[in-house]
């Protein structure tokens, strides 16, 4: 079983490398990841190297330590990040690295803290950080977030099971997912790119100029930008170097018109945010802005969430997932947006992809906004689709086109 583990785990290292980030040679990588995943981690720098990278920096991620920090930093300390912090994130966005992402951290990493702590602390990273989310969201440099599995997360999607078996059946979850199970998991995945370009470049002829939700917990209408741009599966960084921004995805998206949302929207499933896990949301919007918000467990987060810039009210995505999609027929709720949002329709609030509109990547955030383009510092997903959902395209003349019928394209 382990070395069945370590060849799955090799293979995953280097389709992360070459088809996640798709490392060019002379390239810098930064690959962030919780100290548990040593194994993955080493596999993951060796086949960067292999790949031609110059150097591969690894940020090593702790829950212990963020929740002791947490607790008992200083309130000045929380929110002022040292200049060391902000010159790597300029560094990073400057060089134009390939950022890897490995999630693993505990889905309640951080409950029982003072919510208003975590939620100063996250604010000030978001902002010190800014410079290479922004090169990151416009697509500058290529980037993928993937998922390992570690015992605190495995034990709360599993509950069921022993500690081990927990760990290994999410490991298996996390390579059904991504294709390493198949023969040939980069082909798998070329093929998997075509079908999702496809839904795209249908979406993106039909230029609707809003989206109407409807279900038994769902009436929203979302507004359209002009000359919007849909995407789904791979991206082009601004050197023209194909990349996965997720693995898995099963998504197409683009940037809602944020002055353009009307109704009430329920989430289907629960949200993993900032360490503590969010359940039975649901949001009202009145002219784009969220007027109500209710959880029947997250309150506070969900509060602190919309109050942490002028635009966190506001949606920045919105992303398009059949119900037959391979994550939602596991039936599991991974707990973890990676894979949750891929198992349904989803929203997100705030930040949103410049590139989602045409020549969007070269505007200034005014000149976003004017085209209904929302700008945030945080960008929180959260999963509306169900079933049971049907979606409308509204086109300009008034003419409503299926798209959604019962959870699955039309």
């Amino acid at each position: 079983m382990a070395e069945d583990l370590h060849t799955k785990l090799e293979k995953y290292a280097n389709l992360i490398v070459t088809t996640g980030v798709n490392v060019q040679p002379g390239q810098t990588v930064v690959l962030t990841i919780g100290i548990e995943q040593q194994e993955l981690a080493h596999l993951i720098v060796a086949a960067a190297y292999q790949a031609g990278a110059a150097d591969v920096i690894v940020k090593w991620q702790d829950d212990f330590l963020m929740r002791q920090f947490i607790a008992h930093a200083s309130a000045d300390r929380l929110t002022n990040i040292p200049d060391y912090i902000r010159s790597e994130a300029q560094y990073i966005a400057d060089k134009r690295a390939a950022r890897i992402s490995v999630i693993s951290s505990d889905p309640e990493a951080l409950v029982g803290l003072d919510n208003q702590r975590i939620a100063a602390h996250q604010k000030a990273m978001s902002l010190a950080k800014r410079p290479m989310m922004k090169a990151t969201t416009d697509n500058d440099l290529t980037w993928t977030v993937v998922a390992a599995a570690s015992a605190p997360w495995a034990t709360k999607v599993f509950p069921d099971l022993d500690e081990a078996a927990a760990v290994a059946k999410l490991w298996e979850e996390i390579f059904t997912t991504t294709r390493i199970n198949t023969p040939d998991p980069v082909a798998a995945w070329d093929q998997h790119d075509q079908v999702l370009h496809e839904k795209a470049a249908w979406l993106n002829r039909e230029q609707f100029t809003a989206l109407h939700y409807t279900s038994p917990v769902t009436d929203l209408t979302i507004g359209l930008p002009k000359n919007h741009n849909w995407e789904g599966g791979s991206s082009l960084d601004a050197a023209g170097t194909r990349f996965f921004a997720n693995m898995p995805t099963e998504e197409v998206f683009t940037a809602p018109d944020f002055r353009r949302v009307n109704g009430y929207v329920s989430a289907t499933k629960p949200l993993n945010y900032g360490g503590t896990v969010l359940r039975d949301l649901r949001f009202e919007f009145k002219d784009g802005r969220v007027v109500k918000a209710t959880a029947s467990s997250g309150q506070e987060v969900i509060d602190h969430l919309l109050a942490s810039d002028d635009s966190a009210r506001f949606l920045g995505e919105v992303a398009l997932v059949p119900d037959p999609s391979p994550i939602s027929q596991s039936k599991i709720t991974f707990l973890e947006t990676l894979f949750d949002e891929n198992a349904s329709n989803h929203l997100a609030l705030g930040e949103a992809y410049s590139f989602s509109i045409q020549g969007g990547t070269k505007m200034s955030e005014e000149e976003l906004r004017a085209h209904g383009i929302n700008t945030s510092h945080t960008h929180v997903d959260f999963m509306v689709g169900s079933a049971d959902m049907n979606i409308d395209g509204i086109k300009a003349d008034g003419t409503v086109v299926p798209v959604f019928r019962n959870g699955d394209w039309a």
